[in-house]
């Protein structure tokens, strides 16, 4: 089975094919460190390999093209949750200064950023304010040359880590964004989740922040960042399938019970097809719309919840199969299907939860 097979559908160009075959290399030789419970030293040091390696810029830019973002997370997923997570978390944290920063912030941070030197963070959700952005209660006033931020922030990857921070608050004439730096921030309180990553809350007690963008346009920018990356959730949910199916075929066919492989019973075979067929749906709806965005120019709010919804969703199935199939070993602790089973889990939740998508869906059909 050529796992690389789908990058020649029309949705690509040669450069994505010739793209995924060198991550895949690089990938293959550089991350085996990418495993372990220190997650704040393993995305230090995966984000400067990252730079280092030149992968960084396909995600901190100001010109994106989402096919490259999602393929390269397809590939990284494939091999190390952290390593995608460090990946993606560099292009959410900058894009905003990407898209609607001053000539002086871009200087300041993407340079930086693109270059592993610096880590990014994208503080919006609040302990009242995650999938309703418009709840949200930090606040922005005007103090001098400057603005100082009050409120609370959580769930924020790389939160405590971090060197910079893009945080949202309302100031007087609306949501608001801002680049905050690392020192302005209280971050010591750290959020343990089921697959080790950086999170941490974010206390801002008259935090300086630099305005980014116009005064009460922080809703859409965060939007329009969003519409870039949320089709990436897609892709690598996509590279824990392609994993999960692939340890799930090599045990079946190593695994002998009742004088016969495991793969040779029928229930087996029905359970293979059906993941294999979620990872290809799910892939074509990426993809699709990953082109539509670089090549139709097009919006692709409606398109990416879709492969958002569906991919993640058939993810966590075709990672629950993998486990079933593996028996004691989906479960052992450092087992690849078991750090997947660990891992796929928040992708269904973060960057708009499977329910918040649906709504995404259900309400531009009827607006259309």
């Amino acid at each position: 089975m050529d796992r690389f097979a789908h990058y020649a559908w029309p949705f690509f160009d040669g450069r994505h094919a010739l793209l995924s075959r060198e991550a895949e290399a690089w990938a293959r030789e550089s991350l085996g460190h990418a495993h372990g419970d220190d997650a704040d030293a393993i995305c230090r040091r995966l984000v400067q390999d990252l730079g280092c390696a030149g992968y960084l810029r396909h995600c901190v830019t100001e010109t994106p093209d989402v096919r490259s973002i999602a393929l390269l997370r397809e590939v990284l997923a494939y091999h190390a949750g952290l390593a995608d997570f460090a990946f993606v978390m560099q292009g959410l944290g900058s894009g905003p200064i990407a898209l609607a920063g001053s000539d002086l912030l871009k200087k300041k941070y993407l340079g930086k950023a693109a270059a592993g030197d610096a880590i990014a963070a994208f503080a919006l959700s609040e302990p009242d304010a995650g999938s309703d952005v418009q709840a949200i209660a930090t606040t922005a006033k005007k103090q001098g040359s400057g603005w100082a931020l009050d409120g609370t922030k959580t769930w924020i990857s790389n939160g405590g880590i971090a060197d910079f921070y893009v945080v949202f608050a309302r100031a007087q004439e609306g949501i608001t964004a801002f680049v905050v730096d690392a020192g302005e921030v209280d971050a010591s309180k750290r959020i343990e989740i089921v697959a080790p990553h950086p999170m941490a809350t974010l206390e801002l007690k008259g935090a300086r922040g630099t305005l980014l963008g116009e005064p009460g346009q922080g809703f859409k920018l965060a939007m329009r960042n969003l519409d870039i990356f949320r089709t990436t959730v897609a892709a690598a949910a996509l590279g824990f399938a392609r994993r999960a199916l692939h340890e799930s075929i090599e045990r079946a066919k190593s695994r002998r019970m009742f004088g016969q492989s495991l793969s040779d019973f029928q229930m087996t075979q029905a359970k293979l097809a059906d993941m294999a067929t979620g990872v290809e749906a799910g892939a074509l709806l990426a993809y699709k719309s990953a082109w539509v965005k670089d090549v139709k120019k097009e919006r692709v709010t409606r398109d990416a919840a879709m492969a958002k919804l569906f991919a993640t969703e058939a993810a966590q199935q075709v990672v629950d199969d993998a486990v079933q199939i593996c028996g004691g070993l989906g479960v052992m602790r450092g087992h690849p299907v078991e750090r997947l089973y660990r891992e796929v889990r928040a992708l269904r939740i973060y960057e708009g939860a499977t329910e918040v998508q649906k709504l995404i869906i259900a309400k531009d059909l009827l607006k259309s």
